[in-house]
């Protein structure tokens, strides 16, 4: 009894440490994050480097306010967000259901996976052109782009998920006499969550990446936008303001699937 009692408060004094140590990460985060914007802010400030050319941080702030004041901050930030989350959700549901015809049938797998490769390799920019005379100048070609960025990505990484599933699991399922549909709801998806929780916080990434790579090539509104008129005028405020924003953003929707691995791993 005493043994169980010696065990439990060495359990608890090492789950405290391990409280202790994520918050001082936070804090140091925290702290790195406010030592390089009172940094930034120290040389803009007395004009070491010229702040024109690298802003700062309180010119950034001032920018948004002055967006938010007119009304076009949140109607720029709305229309990437739409974009983005619209390519994110085509590109994960047809990856992973282009994915799980290829695992189905290993002679699809096999005459498809070369065009898959290749597609994955070859530059989405070059294809501003040629999507811009499918789909016109309006959002559904940013939404196209946004898909064809993600949707190889999310393929590939749910392909081998489902191809890393136990082959001893399915051959004990198969002598059992279960079916492959069986086999597929019963293994193979249980087992290739990890590996859908990869492949969405890849495709985050991805997402924003073809939404902004889209708004450069062809948009009338959204953060992309922003950040190429800014350029062309030269006011980089407003292209760091942009682009401190699309960060925050797309921190938040990373954030949003961690909570979701964390819900599913629970269950």
């Amino acid at each position: 009894m005493k043994k169980q009692t010696d065990f439990s408060a060495e359990h608890a004094l090492y789950l405290k440490g391990l409280r202790k140590k994520s918050v001082l990460v936070q804090i140091a985060r925290a702290g790195l994050l406010i030592a390089l914007l009172g940094i930034w802010e120290l040389v803009a400030g007395l004009q070491l480097v010229d702040p024109f050319i690298i802003s700062s941080p309180s010119r950034i702030c001032k920018m948004i306010a002055e967006l938010a004041a007119d009304g076009s901050l949140f109607y720029h930030i709305g229309t990437t967000l739409w974009e983005t989350l619209a390519g994110f959700a085509i590109a994960v549901c047809a990856g992973t259901g282009v994915a799980l015809l290829l695992w189905w049938s290993e002679s699809v797998r096999r005459v498809l996976e070369p065009y898959i490769v290749v597609l994955n390799s070859l530059p989405k920019i070059a294809l501003g052109p040629v999507i811009i005379i499918w789909f016109g100048t309006g959002s559904s070609a940013i939404v196209f782009m946004t898909v064809l960025v993600g949707v190889i990505v999310a393929i590939m990484n749910m392909l081998g998920g489902f191809l890393s599933t136990d082959k001893n699991k399915i051959l004990l399922l198969e002598s059992m006499g279960a079916t492959k549909f069986q086999i597929l709801t019963k293994l193979v998806l249980p087992s290739a969550i990890p590996q859908f929780i990869g492949m969405l916080k890849i495709c985050v990434g991805m997402a924003w990446i073809g939404s902004i790579m889209g708004e450069y090539i062809v948009s009338k509104a959204g953060l992309g936008y922003l950040i190429v008129y800014g350029g062309q005028v030269f006011r980089l405020d407003l292209v760091m303001a942009a682009t401190v924003i699309l960060c925050v953003l797309a921190a938040g929707m990373y954030a949003l699937v961690a909570l979701a691995e964390k819900w599913l791993v629970k269950k």
